[in-house]
């Protein structure tokens, strides 16, 4: 449990700051707690081993800062297609706000990276300074040679689980096999070096000592997440109609005759909680909808003999004998915007042309008539190759009338990643046809014919 402490200011009542007291979570056992460790291990599994995938010679996912190159898997991005990570960014956020209008905070309990490594964090606690009785008690105690032993067991491996954190977190922009060398060989660069224990620090600050802090008072989903909530939102609820009064009773007497609901005011869903909140106070920002109380409250009924569900996954339409919706509309508009969104992202990610061609006229002079009857026009083109090997392109042009290009049948070789540029003289009659047309202009690869892409360009001619 937590308890606020008001620290007076000097030579007044009035308080400075709220000390917290720490939180020293029960272990529990039970079909959500099962899922969150199945979700911890998952999470920091994909975390941890997704470096050390190859793909076709090469890391599978790497962030190629330095070359500008983004890896995942079989897909190569370049800075042009930040237009994806925006797309992707706006699809998470979509997620976040239509599972939330379903089911509250399943991020915070079961994904968030705050939650995930502080269970890892607690798990190492436990492991070395033993269950929550023998954690206060030892931090309770004075120091001596077990309490060291325990402790610098703890940091150390507090402190190696956070570096290796750090590590593997650069290992997704330098390659992770060649980090290792160097962390082994003791020739890190600065900015690797520094960024391992930037982030470890973070990580062992955050899982290890804050802890709850940040879900209560550095996270601002919890500030906002009301504004997606509404009365058919599944949220982890106190069924106060049927625990109401609480109290102890002993075994197989009828609670109900003696005045008293099935809450035994055992305190288990409070010793329980990451964030050392009352759940049977009603729903509370600091919750984060781990259902570690359900656990716990469930393990009680079952000892009681007493039904199941005190604790539980409600709605507040429920709670009041009311048909809770599914279908509703911010569900069906989340759902509408999501859906269009993903189709749209894996559709325009499938469709990706591996070569972009940009077309800019020269403003200077819109035309230039020959001697010989033609009209040139003439155009500044930029190819960008995004394939991972060079390529040799030609350009193709059509219109209404047959086109000329100047330089002539030309190829134009392109490094992998490179933008290349150059001129371009389009030539035509100029009279047939009269005026201004749109001209079609194709960057195509010699040797990769599909590997082409294709634009459209407006060619000025006179009209008469």
């Amino acid at each position: 449990m937590s308890a606020e402490v008001k620290v007076p200011l000097h030579g007044s009542g009035q308080s400075l700051y709220v000390a917290q007291e720490k939180i020293y979570p029960r272990e529990v056992e039970g079909r959500f707690a099962r899922l969150r460790v199945f979700s911890v291990f998952a999470l920091l599994g994909i975390f941890y081993l997704l470096p050390w995938l190859n793909w076709g010679g090469r890391q599978a996912v790497l962030f190629d800062l330095p070359d500008r190159k983004f890896f995942i898997f079989g897909l190569v991005f370049w800075p042009q297609d930040f237009i994806f990570l925006a797309w992707l960014l706006i699809i998470a956020a979509l997620t976040l706000f239509f599972f939330t209008a379903i089911a509250g905070r399943l991020w915070c309990g079961y994904a968030c990276p705050q939650t995930v490594w502080t269970e890892a964090f607690l798990w190492m606690e436990r492991l070395v300074e033993g269950g929550r009785s023998a954690r206060q008690k030892l931090d309770r105690g004075p120091w001596n040679a077990d309490k060291v032993m325990r402790k610098g067991a703890k940091q150390f491996l507090w402190i190696t689980f956070a570096l290796w954190t750090g590590f593997t977190f650069v290992g997704y922009f330098t390659p992770i096999r060649v980090l290792g060398v160097s962390v082994s060989t003791l020739s890190l660069g600065p900015w690797e070096a520094f960024w391992i224990v930037f982030y470890g620090f973070a990580t062992y600050g955050n899982a290890g000592y804050l802890r709850e802090q940040v879900c209560k008072y550095m996270c601002p989903y919890a500030r906002f997440q009301s504004a997606m909530f509404d009365h058919d939102t599944l949220i982890i609820t106190y069924d106060q109609a049927r625990g109401e009064p609480r109290g102890a009773r002993k075994r197989g007497t009828d609670a109900r005759a003696q005045g008293l609901g099935d809450c035994i005011d055992c305190t288990w869903c409070v010793q329980v909680c990451p964030t050392g909140i009352d759940i049977r106070q009603g729903l509370q920002i600091e919750c984060i909808a781990c259902a570690a109380c359900i656990d716990a409250c469930d393990s009680v009924m079952d000892k009681v003999g007493s039904p199941r569900g005190l604790i539980r996954y409600d709605t507040e339409r429920s709670l009041q004998h009311q048909p809770s919706r599914l279908l509703r509309p911010r569900v069906l508009i989340y759902g509408g915007l999501l859906s269009a969104l993903v189709i749209g992202f894996v559709t325009t990610l499938a469709l990706r042309s591996p070569v972009s061609l940009d077309v800019l006229r020269d403003r200077n002079t819109l035309y230039r008539l020959t001697d010989d009857g033609n009209v040139d026009n003439v155009y500044t083109l930029r190819i960008l190759n995004k394939t991972e090997r060079e390529q040799r392109f030609q350009i193709e042009a059509q219109g209404a009338a047959p086109l000329t290009l100047l330089p002539g049948d030309r190829e134009y070789v392109v490094a992998s990643g490179a933008v290349y540029s150059l001129p371009l003289r389009v030539r035509r009659n100029a009279y047939d046809p009269l005026g201004p047309e749109t001209i079609t202009l194709t960057v195509r690869s010699v040797d990769h014919p599909d590997v082409h892409a294709t634009t459209d360009a407006r060619f000025l001619a006179p009209t008469r």
